[in-house]
């Protein structure tokens, strides 16, 4: 799951930033590239702390619905991509049955958003989203 994190720099010429999706999460680095690896490394530990402790993976957002956060202006936008699969346990395969109009513009989002990888993980994704907010 790709994770929108903000970041900017510091007075003493580094970067610190935050991951708007995931509360509590902080990351800092010398440089962007460690910064961000660095978020990585909070997300991860984060998910991690979440799901041992009972709660839920935390669902990416679009940059879009922070990017009028007065705690998100002057600085950068960024993507880390997690794989949450790990805590999510182990996948299952199951059959459904789906219109093909709707299969095909499925496939075709898929082909050009791919951050979802593939169809299953654009329904996955759809449902963590919806399961997020109910």
């Amino acid at each position: 799951m790709r994770f929108p994190v903000y970041l900017h720099k510091t007075e003493s010429n580094t970067y610190s930033g935050f991951v708007p999706d995931v509360v509590g999460c902080f990351f800092a680095g010398e440089t962007v590239d460690d910064a961000l690896t660095d978020a990585s490394a909070a997300i991860d530990a984060h998910v991690e702390w979440s799901t041992d402790a009972g709660y839920e993976v935390p669902v990416a957002t679009s940059i879009e619905k922070h990017i009028e956060d007065e705690n998100c202006q002057g600085g950068y936008w960024a993507f880390v991509d997690i794989d949450l699969s790990r805590y999510e346990g182990k996948a299952v395969k199951l059959n459904i049955t789906l219109p093909q109009n709707l299969l095909t513009k499925i496939d075709s989002y898929v082909d050009h958003h791919r951050e979802y990888g593939s169809r299953s993980g654009f329904l996955a994704a759809l449902a963590r989203k919806e399961l997020a907010n109910a």
